[in-house]
């Protein structure tokens, strides 16, 4: 019996391999960047997703439409609602994302995603994979960007989290061994790290930031970890005017938590698990999870979400219109800088910093103890068209004056 086993195992992990050397000889061919100021019209897809991802990715359509609608007007970009990513539909296609779902989101040039329900074993929905992790998987949408700002703390923190390797990408492909053992595994390859710390490099060379920070656990997992870590230190020497120091995420996310410490932070890339947990972090030092935007960004497609989940409590509990709308309204930010529309993308931002740093007015709980999301989102925008918007951006947020 264990011989048995171990065949079915292994034939099992040989499967996984050769659909990683596939991938590795995908990513050696390269592709070429999209120029968005060529793109006319710009096809800006919105997945509404579940839970409260269908409430707050309507709040964000709503700022965007709001902020571009000369664009509109013109021609130049046209939106798409694609509604398609219900967990209910994902169930009933018995995939992460339906085919006709994702032949409508390969047509769009960016996408704005809503929170999508994970299937956890125990819950009521089949165990399918993560709908984030598949669309990054089909779109190649290999970095992951995460600002987080705090800046009368004088934080200024830019994640690159890797977003197809890693324990993630083989998180639904785990074996079974036996009913006693199971095995998950990670990913790592020259091709991938190389790209998403390039990118980390090219930011802060882009940005005159003289630091970037590598956070992995080389000194423990030695071999994905290790090649992640050696591919860093080899790229450094590109940039030299760079420094470049590696951190392990366990004392990682301590520093983040030292007042002193933290502050010498500005570029920071890592693995994705590591990613994941050390931006979560990052974003409730900021206010919340409900408070930071993700960019997903490859070649050809560019994905921006809210960095939480679909908080389906909320909805069970009638609390839906209450959800803050705040991360999915800095992903649309991020999205409009992405595409060229840098000012506009810079009025938002400083809108939400405004009223959720300073002003306060509204405040949103996620009960009726606060505002509704519509209701905050009336507020964001009030202050998007402010005329002393900038003015009091740098008076009351970075205290300029």
């Amino acid at each position: 019996m264990p011989k048995k086993l171990i065949e079915q195992a292994k034939e099992k992990f040989g499967i996984i391999v050769e659909e990683q050397l596939q991938r590795v000889e995908q990513m050696k061919k390269g592709s070429t960047a999209v120029e968005y100021s060529k793109i006319s019209p710009m096809i800006v897809g919105v997945c509404f997703g579940d839970g409260i991802g269908e409430v707050i990715s309507k709040h964000a359509r709503h700022v965007l439409e709001h902020v571009l609608k000369d664009e509109v007007a013109a021609g130049k970009i046209r939106f798409k609602d694609i509604a398609g990513l219900t967990i209910e539909n994902r169930v009933k296609h018995q995939k992460a994302i339906p085919d006709d779902v994702l032949k409508q989101i390969k047509s769009c040039h960016v996408i704005l995603k809503g929170p999508t329900t994970t299937p956890q074993a125990g819950d009521q929905w089949p165990n399918i994979e993560s709908a984030n992790v598949a669309m990054r998987r089909h779109l190649d949408l290999f970095a992951n960007v995460r600002p987080v700002k705090i800046p009368r703390e004088g934080i200024d923190w830019c994640f690159f989290r890797e977003n197809t390797e890693g324990a993630y990408v083989l998180g639904s492909k785990g074996i079974n061994v036996s009913d006693d053992l199971s095995i998950d595994f990670t990913v790592g390859t020259e091709q991938g790290a190389e790209r998403i710390i390039r990118m980390a490099f090219e930011y802060a060379k882009a940005n005159q930031i003289t630091r970037v920070t590598v956070v992995t656990k080389s000194n423990v997992i030695k071999t994905t970890d290790g090649r992640f870590s050696q591919v860093a230190f080899r790229l450094a020497k590109e940039y030299p005017m760079i420094k470049l120091d590696e951190w392990y995420i366990d004392i990682m996310t301590a520093k983040l938590l030292d007042p002193i410490r933290r502050k010498d932070f500005k570029v920071i890339v890592l693995p994705n698990l590591y990613g994941d947990i050390l931006t979560d972090e990052a974003a409730q030092l900021q206010g919340g999870v409900g408070t930071a935007g993700s960019a997903n960004i490859g070649n050809r497609w560019a994905m921006f979400e809210a960095i939480h989940g679909s908080a389906p409590r909320m909805v069970k509990e009638g609390r839906a219109q209450y959800a803050d709308p705040c991360s999915m309204i800095r992903a649309g930010a991020m999205l409009l800088r992405h595409i060229g529309y840098k000012e506009l993308a810079a009025k938002v931002e400083m809108a939400l910093e405004v009223c959720g740093q300073f002003e306060k007015k509204m405040v949103i709980t996620g009960r009726d103890t606060g505002v509704t999301g519509e209701e905050y989102t009336n507020y964001v925008l009030s202050w998007v068209d402010h005329p002393g918007l900038k003015s009091r951006w740098e008076t009351e947020v970075y205290g300029l004056k």
